[in-house]
């Protein structure tokens, strides 16, 4: 006879798992014999001791003359040592300043920020910024390889863990500038896994730059305008380019307009180069007005510029057809420049439906066909969006000055700008003419400063070149 389970016990199978609980599979422990071990020590400090001197050549020269000095002079020898490298290091700094710096001061410099910086905030910095990685409950951290120095930034080399890419720095670039105490960060790539991280010690930008001294030969591919964030001049293209500026009210746009056009007086003044000026707001233009061949202020006088513009550009172009596919800036066929200040007048806000269809067809074309046969617009702007100017991907080159949101960055600079560190909604309004630039060659944007042209130098430049000296 069967026998009936008590009520309220439980059942279990002898052969069948619990329905809650899996398989769990464990790895084996192994102990490793302690002479394995043992071996394994001597061999880290023997390929230490042998890698020293190829690693840290300065500081084992450096200890191995100490060392003798001392083992067979005692402290005499260590004191004479001491006496003589003073006195090299001082006649070094005093004679030849430049290479003292180099070889002696910033080394010293990247040592210790190496050690007291990157070396000890690199974890933390980067696991909590998302750049340290884990496979099989093992994390790990892209290595530095190097930091060097130089009177303005750190150049931190790092070597990036298998299967990740720059791109991943250059999205974590706000995080990593602010991880080491840094006014920015950049990444440049070097190779495959390998990066550079700069990072300034301080805003190289923020003391203002007076009006730049007027070139005598003026170079239309690269006329100096400013500075960049690494000290060296900025240079901003016109010939065989458009540019686009957009930033608020009292972000610096007259500032590049300007500095633009002094660096091309010369040009002006022999006549192989021309600035058209339009300017709806009779305020910033309107002050060297010599200075321009043809100057519209009103939108039917712009739109007339303009439609004169493409008409001189096609009859160009006509005439360069099967003879010649670049423009050469002469006398007769000189290089021109439209500039058009506030442009969202003529394309969004003239009340004339007509002119501003006409306006945005103008400079349509002379942005898709002008600059190869030397005509160049250059346009600054308040609001990028696109229904206040639908043409910003028709400008190669692009300059984002303050701006009012974030989102305002990509629409100006293209997307992924933000990302890579272009972050002109947070330019401080104490800094005019502070911008990011993206070229038509360059994905990276970097931050550059545009020099202040006043009224005097203005009133200077009208005088000395307008349109009645010539």
């Amino acid at each position: 006879m069967m026998r009936q389970p008590k009520v309220g016990a439980t059942q279990s199978s002898p052969t069948l798992p619990t329905p809650a609980q899996g398989v769990r599979w464990t790895t084996p422990i192994v102990e490793t014999p302690g002479i394995v071990v043992l071996g394994s020590w001597i061999y880290r400090f023997v390929r230490l001791v042998v890698s020293l001197p190829f690693r840290f050549p300065v500081m084992v020269t450096s200890s191995t003359f100490v060392a003798a000095s001392w083992w067979f002079f005692g402290w005499v020898g260590l004191a004479a040592l001491a006496g003589g490298l003073a006195v090299v290091s001082l006649v070094w700094w005093r004679t030849w300043p430049t290479s003292y710096r180099y070889y002696v001061t910033w080394r010293l410099l990247a040592w210790w920020r190496h050690l007291v910086v990157y070396r000890r905030h690199w974890q933390p910095v980067l696991v909590i910024s998302g750049l340290a990685e884990s496979y099989q409950e093992r994390r790990y951290l892209p290595r530095i390889r190097s930091v060097a120095c130089n009177a303005r930034a750190d150049y931190v080399r790092v070597s990036l863990v298998a299967g990740t890419s720059p791109t991943d720095f250059e999205h974590r670039v706000v995080e990593l500038a602010h991880g080491f105490a840094a006014p920015s960060c950049r990444v440049t790539v070097n190779g495959p896994r390998d990066i550079t991280l700069e990072f300034p010690r301080h805003d190289t930008l923020a003391e203002p730059l007076d009006a730049l001294p007027v070139p005598e030969c003026p170079d239309l591919g690269g006329l100096p305008v400013g500075k960049r964030e690494d000290g060296t001049p900025w240079n901003l293209r016109l010939h065989g380019t458009h540019v686009l500026i957009v930033g608020v009210t009292g972000a610096g746009k007259g500032s590049v307009l300007w500095s633009a056009i002094r660096a091309m007086l010369p040009a002006l003044a022999d006549g192989s180069a021309q600035v058209w000026g339009i300017d709806p707001k009779r305020m910033e233009l309107a002050y060297g007005r010599d200075l321009f061949a043809r100057y519209a202020d009103t939108g039917e006088s712009a739109v007339a510029l303009l439609e004169h513009a493409v008409t001189q550009m096609q009859e160009r172009a006509e005439r360069y057809a099967g003879k010649q596919r670049s423009h050469t800036p002469t006398t007769a066929d000189p290089f021109v420049v439209v500039v058009l200040d506030e442009v969202a007048f003529l394309t969004a806000y003239h009340p004339d439906r007509d002119v501003r269809k006409r306006s945005e067809n103008a400079i349509a074309t002379l942005t898709s066909q002008g600059r190869s046969v030397g005509f160049s617009v250059l346009a600054a702007l308040q609001d990028p969006r696109k229904e206040v100017m639908n043409l910003r991907n028709l400008f190669p080159d692009k300059i984002a000055l303050r701006l009012d949101e974030a989102s305002q960055v990509d629409m100006v600079l293209g997307e992924g700008a933000r990302e890579r560190g272009a972050e002109a909604h947070l330019i401080d309004p104490a800094l005019p003419g502070v911008a990011y630039v993206r070229l038509e060659t360059s994905p990276s944007p970097v931050r550059v400063r545009a020099a202040y042209v006043s009224d005097t130098h203005i009133t200077a430049m009208a005088g000395g070149y307008g349109t009645a000296d010539r």
